[in-house]
């Protein structure tokens, strides 16, 4: 997996990581999480757009994507509960290293919102 070590490689997982959400939330019958999961990648990539111009280039480290891997392959109550849990905590270790205020105001409501769903 790549590195998270820039802020177009955090938004850019960050938007593929809702996609693949939403069709799996699609797939398995949960319509209102896969609306979501739509809503929140619509989300990110306006930020990203919206913010590119104003994000310095520092690097940002300690960052993996392997380490928010997602497990898509089942559909119960548990597994939608660990793949929120697995995006809340992305979003948590990620909002912090924006240096812009407005994504990292984004990335935090993404990460709520995962953080509610992981809670039931």
């Amino acid at each position: 997996m790549a590195s998270l070590n820039t802020f177009g490689a955090i938004m850019s997982h960050a938007i593929k990581l809702e996609a693949r959400l939403g069709e799996w939330y699609g797939r398995i019958g949960a319509a209102d999480k896969a609306r979501a999961a739509e809503k929140r990648r619509r989300k990110l990539e306006r930020a990203r757009r919206e913010n590119v111009l104003e994000i310095t280039l520092e690097p940002i480290h300690g960052l993996d994507a392997a380490d928010y891997a997602l497990e898509l392959d089942a559909s119960t109550a548990n597994s939608q509960s660990a793949a929120a849990a697995v995006a809340a905590r992305f979003y948590a270790d990620v909002a912090p290293k924006i240096n812009v205020r407005a994504a990292q105001r984004t990335l935090e409501r993404c990460g709520r919102e995962h953080a509610a769903l992981a809670q039931g």
